[in-house]
Parts: C-alpha cells; structure tokens; sequence
C-alpha cells in the first residue's frame, strides 16, 4: 500500500486507520485519506474497493469498526447524517433522493423548515436560494414539480440541497451518471466555481476523464485499502486504470484490431416514426439495418430518438409507421413485434435501465436470470419450473460473465451495479442471439467490468451476431463500433464506418447538421 499523500494547506478532511468489516467482508483496511480545503478530491476503485463505504462513514451512515475522523483539524465522532450535516458535510447520490411530487422549493425546504407557519417557511427558504443561486451560479426553477425538471436541473437542485444546509464539504457519488455531455461541462463549470469559493470537494466516480479534467489530487482504492495517492499532476489516466485493476487495462479500440467483415443483413427497419403523447416526434422516419458479425453504434445527445429507438425495435413499444424485418419475418406498424416473439426470433434486448427493466431486485438472482427465459423447454415440466436447472445455468452465466460474487440465490439487489449489469447481459446471451440491442451497456461500470463488457460484446460480433450499441459515451462508441450511426431530433443526421470516424464531424451531427453539410 503506498504512503498517504499529505495534503498542503489546510486539511478539511482526515481519515486515519479507517477499517470497516461485513461480516466475512473487509470493505475498509487501514484506509488513511487526507482531503485539502478548497479541492476537488477524487476517490476511484472498482466496484467494492470500499469506496462508497468510506464515504458512507464519512457521512455517517455507516460507523467504522476502528480509526479516526477530524474535520478542519477537530476530531469529529459521526454517528448519523445529522452529525455529518452539522459538521458542514453534504452528500449528492448517484440516485437523486427527490420527492417528484414536491416542488424544488418544497424539496429543499423538506425537513428543514423554518418556521410552522408553511407560506412564511417557503418565503425564507426562497430568499436564501435566491442569494445562493446567484452566489454559485446553479440555477433551478424553484416553483417546477421535480418530475418536470431536467436530469441536470434536478442534480443542480440536490447540489442546492445541500448547500442551502450549510455544507462545506460536499460528497459527490456519480455525480455525471446520468448526465449529457452538455450537462456534464455545465456541472463542471458549477463544481470549479465552487471549489474556486472555498467548497471541499469529494467526488466518487469510474469515469477517469473526468478524474483527470476536475481533480487536484486522487486516491485509489482496490480491495478495501488505499494503492495510490497523489496530485493529479503526478499521474495519468492509463495509470489510474492501473492502479485501480492491479494490471494493464486495455481501454478504446485497439489499434491492432481487424476491421470486422459484416455479413448478411439480419434485421432491418424502415421509415419508423413515433410521436409522444405532447406530440413531439420521437423517432421522424428512421431507417437502420444490421448485419451479421457487426456492432453499429447510435451516439447522439441523450434525449434525441436513441431510447424510443430501442424501444421500437425490441418490442417494447409499437411505432406509429414503419415497418420491420428480421429474417424474413416481416412485421408492420399495425401488427408490431413483442418482445416474446422478439426472442423466439433471436432478438436480445439489454435495456438502459437494468433496475426498472432489466431486474426485479428482490428476486434471487437466479430468477433474474431466468426472467423472459423461463418458459425454455429445459426449465419447465408439465407447467412446473425445474429450479434446478435454472439455478445451474445461472452459476454457468456467472461463471462465463464473471459475476461477483458466484452466487445465484443471492438478491439481486445486492450485487453492485457492474456485476447487475453482467448478469443482464450474461442473460441475453445464454441463447447465443442472432441480434442484440443494447442501451447503455456499461452505465455506472467500473473499469474492469467496462473492459470485460465490452470483450463479451466483441465476442458476440465475432460469433456472427448482429449488434446495436446505444451509449451516450462516445469513448465506448469508438471503442467497439465498426460502423457508427448519429441520431439528432428523432432522425439519423449521418453515418460512417469506424475507419473513417471524425469527432468534429460526429459532433456536428450530434448537433443536428446533416452529414453532407458536416462533411
């Protein structure tokens, strides 16, 4: 383990011989962490490194077995998150804890109010987010319903949140998980300015570009116990990624790589066009076709067709107009394909949300193994489940996907969010598919399930299935496309094959200028 680096300036967070066991689990060894006042400090590690856990101590949601806690040099006993609270420490989740019903006012207000009397309550709470918005720059529509407001508004709000109860010190856990690039800059823009105002900040996440672009100093975890800590001058990207794996992590495309040689067209859709219940055209005549033994990756801003894309073409949602071919099998926009048809086709779907379509979190997870398969010859006898055999293929998929921990009769809502993500995947490749559609196959990933992910995924192509990637990382998008679409305002503004890939002319067309202008 290497020496904790020692902060310069004043210290506003430190950690000595920080150790936390569950049960068999050791989640933190001897952690030492030293965070410098006015800084933004990144924590990186792969999935249970004991990252969270850390900062779960530091905000007092959990207590640690053994160690030592000072904030600004006092030492600090944090029993609960009114502690943590008290002693200026604020924490943003990765899932916003808002109530969608309330107004971001009454959100911000919830909990704290000033006064019994509600009208005078939200007058002071208004003033004081008034003079904070103007302070920090992080403007929000205070008199919205939160479920009207923008993914970055709503994250700007948890930011407010938290200041508004005098946090000095702020948590962030994923904070650009469920961003758009243009979000992500706008929040960056936010955080700099913050920490230019003397906010400490504290920023959890698997994206190292980011890391690398915000940071002043980083501390890596692995295994529960620090392996690196230093300025973020002293180090680069490919060292982190290292660092966090314990070897050398293969990331984007490898130079090396052969161009893959597409076969036959497995599946083809035409003129889809799909309206919302506002009337706004989500999908306005696209026209896509895959082909054995190729990944097509869709990049685009999040929000311009990508989703309704793949709800369309797995099933999930019948389109207005269009029409569908999947080898020979012909569908129409009045009789569209469903899902279970869809998989007696060969069709996979990995949905972009694992948690509210992917998994049912309470099941066991060799039922979410099973979920859509389980009327398979091989797992039913006269209408009765053989468990058994679910249960073995499922210790099969973990074993093949790398699931961690190799268990099937643990919850699925125990597994971190990469192993989740695995075990989907694991799931919809069991019936080696002839076409995958894929939405954001490695969101809130760490690197090292990012690199198996997507080794898996080149493994299907290569295999002869047809695969569709929609991600809102167009790193990953380079990573593993042969060819590359772009979607702008519901319609596909260009494509071009992998060779011939151009970020600035990509980046056009994410902002809707047609590929013969962009070019």
């Amino acid at each position: 383990m290497s020496a904790t680096r020692a902060a310069t300036g004043p210290v506003a967070v430190s950690m000595k011989r920080i150790n936390k066991r569950f049960g068999a689990v050791q989640a933190n060894r001897d952690v030492d962490l030293e965070v410098a006042s006015g800084t933004v400090h990144g924590i990186v590690g792969e999935n249970g490194a004991g990252k969270s856990t850390l900062m779960s101590i530091l905000y007092g949601f959990y207590q640690a077995d053994s160690g030592e806690i000072a904030i600004d040099g006092r030492p600090a006993r944090i029993a609960s998150a009114n502690d943590a609270i008290a002693r200026g420490i604020g924490m943003v989740h990765q899932h916003f804890m808002l109530v969608e019903t309330l107004s971001a006012l009454d959100n911000v207000m919830l909990g704290a109010e000033p006064s019994w009397r509600l009208d005078a309550a939200r007058a002071q709470v208004r003033a004081k987010l008034d003079a904070l918005m103007a302070e920090s720059g992080l403007k929000v529509d205070l008199d919205a319903l939160v479920r009207d407001l923008p993914v970055g508004e709503r994250q700007r709000l948890e930011i407010l949140k938290t200041l508004y109860r005098g946090a000095r010190i702020l948590i962030l856990d994923e904070p650009t998980a469920v961003l758009t690039p243009q979000e992500t800059e706008a929040l960056f823009v936010t955080l700099r300015g913050l920490r230019d105002r003397g906010t400490t900040l504290l920023l959890i996440t698997h994206k190292l570009k980011e890391i690398m672009a915000l940071c002043d100093a980083v501390t890596v975890m692995r295994a529960g116990a620090v392996v690196l800590d230093c300025p973020i001058a002293q180090t680069s990207q490919d060292g982190l990624a290292e660092a966090m794996v314990g070897r050398h992590v293969q990331l984007g495309r490898d130079p090396g790589a052969k161009l893959a040689a597409a076969g036959e067209v497995l599946f083809e859709a035409t003129d889809l066009r799909l309206t919302d219940a506002l009337g706004v055209k989500r999908l306005d005549g696209v026209s896509i076709a895959l082909r054995a033994g190729e990944i097509v990756g869709v990049a685009g801003v999040s929000g311009n067709g990508q989703s309704e894309l793949l709800d369309v073409l797995s099933g999930m949602v019948a389109p207005d107009a269009g029409t569908l071919d999947v080898r020979g099998t012909a569908f129409a926009a009045r009789r569209w394909l469903d899902p279970a048809t869809a998989r007696r086709l060969g069709i996979a779907h990995v949905p972009e949300d694992r948690h509210r379509r992917g998994l049912v979190l309470p099941f066991l997870a060799w039922e979410s193994a099973v979920l859509g398969y389980q009327d398979l010859l091989r797992y039913t006898v006269r209408g009765w489940m053989r468990r058994a055999a679910m249960r073995a293929d499922t210790d099969a998929m973990m074993e093949r996907f790398d699931v961690r921990p190799r268990n099937p009769l643990l919850r699925s809502s125990k597994f971190s969010g990469g192993n989740q993500q695995k075990l989907v995947l694991a799931r919809e490749a069991m019936a080696a598919p002839k076409v995958m559609l894929i939405g954001q196959p490695t969101r809130g990933v760490d690197i090292g399930a990012i690199e198996f992910i997507h080794g898996r995924l080149r493994a299907l192509r290569d295999e002869g299935a047809a695969l569709l990637v929609v991600s809102s990382e167009l790193d990953e998008i380079v990573a593993i496309s042969d060819r590359v679409v772009v979607m702008a305002a519901g319609r596909i503004a260009g494509e071009m094959p992998i060779e011939r890939f151009d970020t600035a002319r990509v980046g056009m067309m994410m902002c809707g200028t047609p590929d013969e202008v962009a070019a």
